[in-house]
This record gives C-alpha cells, structure tokens and sequence, in this order.
C-alpha cells in the first residue's frame, strides 16, 4: 500500500490526514484544536466509523501530536509503512517554488520566510520538527501555499515600489490558496475534456478567505492576494483591497496603531465588518429578514470577484471556463448567481436550475448556449499535497534549489 499522512500545524492547531494512495481514498483525518488554551478538543474520524472526540487540555504541540498518534492506535493501529508525510507550509516566498523534500537546507529555507508570514510558517515548522523526530525514516514534504503562483510574471508580481528596496525585503505579491487553485484547475480541466495546457480558466476560491487566479495552459498568471493573504477580495473577516492611505488616515485621525490597525483590517473587516457576520449562512438569513447592511454587503462582495473576472478575462484574452470553489463557491447559489450576473457580455450565461443543484463531483452549472463554461469543483487541498508529497518522493519532480530569484 501506498499511504501518504498530510499534516498542516496551526498556531493552536493539528489537521491531518491519512490517504491510500491507490484509489486514492482517504483512511482517517482528524483536528487538535485550540491547543494550549482551555477547551482543547480531538476530533479523529476512521474511515466510516463514529468519530473519536477528546476533551482534555492539550498544553503544547508536542502533547498534540502524542495525542493524534494515540487516536489512531485506539480507532485501527498505529500509524506505520507510509510512504511520506506531507506538510502545508503557508510561504514558500520566492525561494520555494516546488514541493520540497525536507532536509536541514530546506527547512533553514521555510524558517528564513517567516517574516513573511510570522502567524504561519513558524508553526508549520515546529509540526515538520516533531514529525520528522517521530518519523525518522520517513521522507517528509513541504507544499507550499504559494508555489502554484510563481509562475507569475513581472507584471502581475510587482508592485511599483522602488525596485531595490523591493529586491531587499522581498515585496511582491506571491499568493495564497495555491493548492486549491492548482487542484480544482486540473479538475476543471479534466471535467471538459481537455488538456490543461489548451485551457484558460479563472478559479475562484471562495471560503472564509477568498481569491481568485487567472490559469492560463495550466499555469497562474495572476492571482488576488499579495504580500499578505489580505490583499483581493472581500473576505469573512479581511478588507480585501483597500487605499493604502486608509492606514495612514485611521493612524492620524482615530490613534490606532500599527497592530490596532492589523487587527482591524484581517479580523473585523470583511463581511464582519459590514454585515455584522462572517459566515455567509448567516448573511444569508438576515438579507432574508429585510437587513439592507446584509444586503448591500454581499451586493459588495460579488461585485468585487466580478470586477476581478472581467480584469483576469482581459488578462487571459480568451476564457474558456469560471470555476467556483471551496465552502461558499460550492455551496451557495446565490453568491455563485450574483458574481454571474452582468457577465452575459463576456460569455457567461448561468443556469438556474443547474446552479441550486448540488453534488460532490465536478458540475457544469452554466447555461448549453454559455460561450464560457461555468463549473463548481470541489477542492481537495490535502489530496493535492498528498499527491504532490507522493510525487516528490517517487522521484517524479525534483527539489528546486532554494536560491533567491527575487522579484
């Protein structure tokens, strides 16, 4: 058997999966959440059976991983014979372009990113550390949130900053939810009928956090968030695009500071900040019940990814397909009608009834005469990372050299 365990280590938390490799079916996957806080819980799932839930206080990482280990051999055995370990590492930067075999190189190349992405690839670190000393033997994979991105060019990376100044703290746009984009890209692509390298696609990525790439042949092109994962579209609870003098005006003329203003912009913007809720369900209800902030926020909302659209059309010269995505894109009609509606000029022509379906494969949800296929293709992240761990592995793509190329 070929088995491959993706892991992804939070701040406060542990998600893991175990996939067969051969079908591929997923065995087991799990969460350890709110680590070294009250109301630590383990959630682990074996194949159909009941879920395993523990409420004990986990006090640190390490306890949470002994905890994870523990699950799996009271559901079915201990965990043995994997052929990897796959870790999400949130900023691969512009030295990390390619799923990684981790040695002491690479992980010196992850712990020289966090400065870009301090809440993350720390965190992503310590589970490597903990599973490579608990795995010795077993071959271990960093893939990376932003590799799928880097095959943007200039004009679609850089920012018109001082190009020194850029080269030297690496200011550049990288995106993010590059697993995603590159799975259900493939997908799409597979659905259609066509190879990837004759499709041009926009996929949108709408979850708590949202974006949206332009793939061109199989390849991103651009892509909506930045330096930072706050950058883009209207999200749950982060701005998306914002005048930078915003900053500058809430700093002069309310006194927030830095941090303040951090905080404000990543954890109470968004749809929090203008529905009064982050969760589109909810949204859903009070626009419902008459709520004109609701309303008009998710006016704001799906107004914001059809404004992208347009731009990434313009950018691939030809679309072939619109590929929504992730909790909201596959699950909430209405979001899905609302970016559609005004793109009739592009080639986009919805299908109602299609569009309130529901299914877990890959769909077309547009119209039989719509110029430009509209899809909804469920994401599978850490099948992605699996795969791509496998492949490493397997000696069918290659560790890249870890050397700035800078913007």
């Amino acid at each position: 058997m070929l088995r491959v365990l993706v892991v992804n280590t939070g701040s406060s938390s542990i998600k893991y999966q175990l996939f067969e490799m051969d079908g591929p079916k997923a065995l087991a996957s799990g969460l350890v959440e709110r680590i070294g806080e009250a109301g630590s819980k383990l959630t682990h799932r074996a194949g159909d059976a009941e879920p395993l839930v523990v409420e004990e206080r986990v006090a640190d990482h390490s306890e949470g991983f002994e905890r994870v280990f523990h699950a799996f051999e009271t559901t079915g055995g201990p965990i043995t014979d994997l052929a990897g370990i796959g870790h999400r590492v949130v900023h691969g930067g512009d030295r990390l372009s390619a799923p990684t075999l981790i040695d002491d190189e690479a992980i010196a190349a992850i712990a020289d990113q966090a400065p870009l992405a301090p809440l993350h690839n720390p965190s992503n670190l310590l589970g490597i550390r903990i599973a490579m000393a608990s795995f010795p033997d077993t071959p271990q994979v960093a893939v990376f949130d932003t590799a799928f991105h880097q095959t943007m060019p200039p004009r679609a990376f850089r920012y018109a900053l001082p190009g020194e100044l850029a080269r030297d703290l690496r200011i550049r746009r990288y995106g993010f939810h590059g697993t995603s984009h590159a799975y259900v890209s493939r997908k799409a692509a597979e659905h259609l009928g066509r190879p990837a390298a004759e499709v041009n696609l926009i996929t949108l990525h709408l979850g708590n956090g949202a974006s949206a790439a332009a793939v061109q042949g199989g390849r991103c092109i651009d892509t909506s968030m930045g330096l930072t994962p706050l950058e883009g579209l209207v999200m749950g609870t982060r701005s998306g695009d914002l005048d930078p003098a915003v900053v500058f005006y809430l700093h002069r003329e309310a006194g927030l500071s830095v941090d303040d203003i951090d905080d404000l912009l990543n954890k109470r913007s968004g749809m929090l900040g203008l529905a009064g809720a982050n969760d589109m369900r909810e949204v859903a209800r009070l626009v419902a019940e008459g709520d004109k902030a609701a309303a008009e926020a998710l006016d704001v909302y799906c107004y914001r990814i059809r404004k992208y659209v347009g731009a990434y059309a313009a950018a691939l010269g030809r679309l072939d397909a619109l590929v929504f995505t992730a909790g909201i894109g596959e699950n909430n009609d209405a979001v899905r009608a609302g970016v559609c509606e005004g793109l009739e000029g592009l080639g986009v022509i919805l299908d109602r009834k299609r569009n309130k379906g529901r299914s877990a494969k890959p769909r077309t949800i547009s119209a039989d005469g719509s110029q430009v296929a509209v899809l909804v293709v469920p994401t599978n992240e850490e099948l992605e990372i699996a795969e791509q761990t496998l492949a490493v592995v397997a000696g069918q793509a290659s560790a890249p050299s870890p050397e700035a190329t800078g913007p």
